[in-house]
This record gives structure tokens, sequence and C-alpha cells, in this order.
């Protein structure tokens, strides 16, 4: 069950400060601070717009800066850059962001792009573990698999999916030939090279499923939109 908005925004920033004034009384106000701040942007995340995304993870530093009271060193702002940095690695940067499936997002995929028990998903790009989770509910006999350049989204994927093998890795380098399904959230930019790799690996029968863009030029085989504004196209091979 959602949470009622602004609820989710006033206890986003109740954790970031619990964070940070509990590291604080310990002595490590820089630590807390910088913590504090990846809990902000980890929860934001999960927000229904971007408008939210950014009032979610904005409310704390400036609460902070608006109270006055607690002395951050000037070289503490680094911190969300460095956190940045490693969450989402330079040589990611042509890729779409850390953009979470929604939970409905995916509701009649296995109806629309039927897979037989043991058939082998990958999710490409699974970041925290969203897309994953959707799409087991959808197939729930299926060997899933997700790949993800990010080492800390990675292993907190691994964490929130164990039914599904989470790998650090590149998803442009992986091998797709041997997968029946392949799952994306793309951006536009980035669609043309997951069709020209789809096109040159993906067997014949095999599934191409792209969250929100859609693969312009190719005929899908079936749209769903459980979602509003987030539809999914299901492409099947050989593509045309």
């Amino acid at each position: 069950m959602s949470l009622v908005w602004p609820l989710p925004a006033l206890l986003t920033w109740a954790a970031a400060w619990a964070l940070f004034l509990a590291l604080g009384a310990a002595g490590l106000p820089v630590v807390g601070f910088g913590l504090a701040l990846a809990l902000s942007a980890l929860l934001a995340w999960r927000g229904a717009t971007g408008m939210r995304r950014l009032i979610l993870f904005a409310g704390f530093p400036l609460s902070l800066l608006a109270a006055g009271q607690v002395a951050i060193p000037p070289l503490a702002w680094l911190l969300p850059l460095a956190l940045l940095a490693l969450l989402y690695p330079v040589n990611a940067w042509r890729d779409a962001p850390l953009f979470p499936t929604p939970t409905a997002a995916l509701h009649g995929l296995a109806a629309a792009a039927p897979l037989p028990p043991g058939a082998q998903v990958l999710d490409a790009g699974c970041g925290l573990g969203d897309g994953l989770l959707a799409l087991h509910a959808e197939y729930p006999g299926a060997r899933l698999e997700g790949l993800e350049w990010s080492w800390p989204l990675a292993l907190l994927c691994r964490l929130r999916c164990r039914f599904a093998r989470v790998r650090r890795g590149d998803i442009w380098r992986a091998d797709w030939s041997a997968l029946d399904m392949v799952y994306l959230f793309q951006r536009p930019e980035s669609m043309p090279r997951a069709m020209a790799k789809a096109q040159a690996e993906l067997r014949a029968g095999a599934w191409l499923v792209s969250l929100e863009f859609e693969a312009v030029g190719w005929t899908p085989a079936a749209r769903l939109e459980t979602v509003p504004g987030k539809p999914v196209w299901i492409y099947r091979a050989p593509f045309h």
C-alpha cells in the first residue's frame, strides 16, 4: 500500500535527520552528513515523479542549511559527489540513470509474451531490483538474471532479489544469445544501441521488452500500459 503524499517526504526527511543526529552525537558529523544524504538519495529514487524525487532528496540538506545551527566543514559538501560517482560510474553515463520500474508496470506481460518454465530472462541494468521483482511476479518459474554496472547498486539488488542471479557487469558486453527475454528501461538515446545488440544476438522467438521507450522502426508484438505514461513495448525476434 503506497503512502499518501506528503507522508513519504516527511518520513524521508525524518530518517535522514535521525541518522545525521545519531552519528553527530557519536562524534562523526561529516560521516553522518554524507550517509544522511545517501539515504535521502536512496529513498528519493522511489518517488513517483521527478519533482517528488527532488523534494524527497532536497529536504534534508535544505533544512540543515536553514537551521544554521550545525557546523559542517566545507569539504563535507563534496561527499554527495563522491557518492554519486560511486553509485553511477562515469563509463555508465551514456546509459539510463537509476529509473525504478513502477510496481504495476509489467502486469500482463506474461500473457502478452509467454515463456516456458526455466526460461532465461535478463534485466539489463537492474538498478535496485524493481524490474526483477516485477518480472518475478510475472514469471515465477523463469531463471532471472540482473546485470548492473554500479557495484553498490548490484550489491543492494542482490540482497533484495535473492531469487535472481545478480552480477556487476556491462550490459553491452554481455552475451544475449542464450536469453529468452531481455527487459530494459533505458532512454531514447540508448535505444538504437539496444536494438542493434538485440538484432545481432537474440535468437528467433526471443523477446525484447522496453519500458516507456519505443524501438522506433520495429513493429511491436504487443503494447501494454498499466501505469499511465509508462507503456511497455514488446518485440519478438526476428525484428522488423
